[in-house]
């Protein structure tokens, strides 16, 4: 529910954002170290140069970045095991995470405001400029574009409840990232057959926005099967994994729950369009564990590939749509029946049942 709008000054927006801010440090400060050294190091670049308002084609100096990175280990130190900040909006004071009632008196600012819980519980928030803001049937989507507080994770799409949240900003980041990566070694593979539709050599900022613009609608779609997913499986699923720590299992079950849902809207959608940038995008971003669980969609790709016939993967969509589901039943049936006599035995049940089941 939207509450009656605020108006806001330009010092209450800067104040705002200072807030805000302040709670991305936090956040930042208890969960830094969740990554590898070589992804943290590239994260802490790729957050300085959105700090200093640096173009993609720009190469960052080393020294003011070390410098830089010192300052902030510091300053998550101090601020490690803070509190956060409650979001004040006029004369109403709200929990950080009450993203609804913070941005029902945003709307007349032209903001969009987040606070949510990530993998593994991370918080994240961010601030920004609203670009589209359209109410559907099953959900409410946010399009925003220039950031003015985020944390140094930044996810560029995110659902939460009914409310689809996509960052532009953070989406073409994360493209520059990718990109950066696959340059080490540039194999080739799908993600690189996905850039190569891109002059990212000789105008890699525009080469970044069109891609984001390409891709977002498929980032879109992948956060409507979230939704759709969310709907099937019910709270239980959600309750099974905060009840797990970081596991191999906590890791299959995310898997999987991506699985269901990129079957259910994101896959069928690039088999409409039969866009080939977007294929090799999408598959160039399955994670190894994906892959794992799904051998036989990678098969059908390379297959695609080679041949230009969708005949392959049509065929792996339309099973793995009823394979998934079917799977994620299953395991919410063993962890209902189970895990109240014996919880281990029910997580070791479910990650063999996963393991037999690949498609």
């Amino acid at each position: 529910m939207h509450s009656k709008q605020t108006h806001l000054d330009v010092k209450q927006v800067s104040e705002l954002t200072k807030t805000v801010q302040h709670n991305c440090h936090v956040a930042d400060a208890s969960h830094a170290g969740d990554y590898t050294l070589c992804v943290y190091l590239l994260k802490m670049r790729e957050l300085y140069r959105w700090e200093q308002d640096k173009a993609f084609s720009i190469n960052l100096p080393n020294k003011t970045v070390g410098t830089w990175l010192r300052q902030r280990e510091e300053l998550w130190n101090n601020l490690e095991g803070s509190d956060y900040h409650n979001i004040h909006l006029g004369d109403h004071t709200i929990s950080p995470f009450d993203s609804d009632l913070i941005n029902g008196n945003l709307q007349n600012h032209q903001l969009v405001y987040s606070g949510g819980l990530g993998i593994n519980n991370r918080p994240h928030f961010f601030l920004a400029e609203l670009e589209v803001y359209k109410q559907h049937k099953d959900y409410d989507l946010y399009i925003v574009g220039k950031e003015y507080a985020r944390d140094m994770s930044a996810p560029p799409a995110m659902s939460l409840d009914r409310t689809i949240y996509i960052r532009k900003e953070s989406f073409r980041r994360l493209l520059w990232e990718k990109l950066e990566t696959w340059r080490w070694n540039k194999p080739d593979n799908a993600l690189g057959r996905a850039f190569a539709y891109y002059d990212c050599e000789l105008n890699l900022d525009q080469a970044l926005s069109e891609m984001c613009d390409c891709e977002i609608e498929n980032v879109i779609q992948h956060e409507q099967g979230e939704i759709k997913a969310g709907q099937l499986l019910g709270p239980k699923w959600e309750e099974l994994l905060y009840e797990l720590p970081h596991s191999k299992l906590s890791l299959y079950l995310r898997a999987l729950r991506d699985m269901l849902a990129d079957h259910l809207t994101t896959l069928p959608s690039l088999l409409e369009k039969q866009h080939r940038p977007s294929i090799h995008f999408y598959f160039g971003n399955l994670t190894n564990l994906r892959k794992d669980l799904a051998p036989q969609l990678i098969q059908a790709y390379q297959h695609w590939f080679d041949t230009g016939s969708f005949k392959h993967l049509q065929s792996i969509i339309e099973t793995g749509q009823e394979h998934w589901a079917s799977l994620c039943d299953d395991v919410l049936d063993i962890y209902k029946q189970d895990s109240h006599d014996n919880n281990q035995e029910a997580l070791e049940k479910i990650q063999q049942l996963i393991e037999d089941n690949r498609l």
